[in-house]
């Protein structure tokens, strides 16, 4: 088989734009970082006229794509990389996908003429599709990992670990998850940290979805919920918490009295919603400052290119938990 560029980039240890850079743009590229570039090609016989242009010159400004703009987390997410970029005096453009993964892709590729690198947030495409568009612009993730390309993550995992310990230490042994999107990353690392932390507390776990993670899944799963017998739910995100708020609400269930429900994500609305919602707290804002500083490194030769930087999640107790009753 043919040596590829994705080779070379694991070989040096870089991200595949910086192998890009090293053959058409040398100056863009510290020369340390170009020289273990040109060691890896040549040790695995790559040739350099194989390797796709990249921009030349900087262009100042730099590209986000978020799947959802009516989602209040994305809007965390767009106040830190705005703040950040301010800083360095660079321009932000942004996009919405739409939750659709042709769309996301559609959108980086004409981006990647117009910034000098791409942030993207929460994207579901495929890990190969990502590796692709890290070809034809610098690419950080956000809410997601691929090896090989450089990645902000919340540690939702260890958030959802946190509120099975919460809900455990109340007392509540059958809990409902109404799960996000069945092909979401971010459903995906949740769930993990849901089933480890069930197990570890004795609390049994009933699965419902995926739904969309929007306040009408919510309004779905409440009422699956209800027929499991559980006295607790947890949420994908506070907009499905909301919803399953509402329908219990509407039913004549008084939360937490007699069910506890558990979001996640700390968005504005959970400390004044009625009653006030017990969450994770996701660092949005940070996540997104921390995203861009590593783009910007990233540009400048001087970040880790195989970076995945992880943000703590941490419990906020409202007052829609409390010990089940009976």
């Amino acid at each position: 088989m043919s040596v590829t560029i994705h080779d070379v980039a694991r070989r040096a240890n870089v991200s595949i734009s910086t192998v890009s850079r090293a053959f058409t743009s040398p100056d863009l590229v510290r020369r340390q970082t170009r020289t273990r570039v040109l060691a890896a090609a040549n040790e695995l016989g790559y040739h350099a006229a194989a390797a796709p242009a990249v921009p030349t010159v900087r262009t100042g400004h730099i590209g986000i794509v978020v799947p959802d703009l009516g989602n209040p987390f994305f809007t965390g997410v767009l106040d830190g990389v705005q703040a950040r970029a301010r800083q360095d005096d660079i321009a932000v453009l942004f996009a919405n996908s739409a939750e659709d993964p042709a769309t996301e892709q559609n959108l980086v590729r004409r981006m990647a003429t117009q910034v000098d690198g791409v942030v993207l947030c929460s994207p579901s495409m495929t890990d190969d599709q990502l590796r692709a568009l890290a070809v034809r612009t610098t690419l950080v993730l956000l809410n997601r990992e691929v090896p090989g390309i450089p990645s902000i993550v919340m540690d939702a995992a260890d958030g959802m670990r946190q509120a099975i310990q919460h809900l455990a230490a109340l007392g509540h042994r059958r809990c409902a998850y109404l799960g996000g999107p069945r092909t979401s990353w971010s459903n995906a690392v949740r769930r993990q940290g849901l089933v480890e932390a069930a197990e570890r507390h004795g609390t049994e776990v009933v699965e419902f979805g995926p739904f969309p993670p929007v306040f009408e899944g919510g309004l779905q799963g409440a009422d699956l919920a209800l027929a499991a017998d559980v006295t607790a739910i947890v949420a994908y995100n506070d907009l499905v918490a909301f919803g399953a708020l509402a329908r219990l609400n509407a039913r004549g269930v008084p939360v937490p009295d007699e069910i506890s429900l558990v979001g996640f994500d700390d968005l504005v609305f959970a400390a004044i919603s009625a009653p006030p919602l017990t969450t994770i707290a996701m660092p949005t804002e940070a996540a997104g400052r921390a995203a861009v500083t590593i783009l910007l490194g990233l540009l400048d030769g001087e970040a880790d290119e195989q970076t995945t930087q992880v943000l703590d999640t941490y419990l906020i107790v409202r007052a829609t938990t409390a010990p089940p009753t009976g």
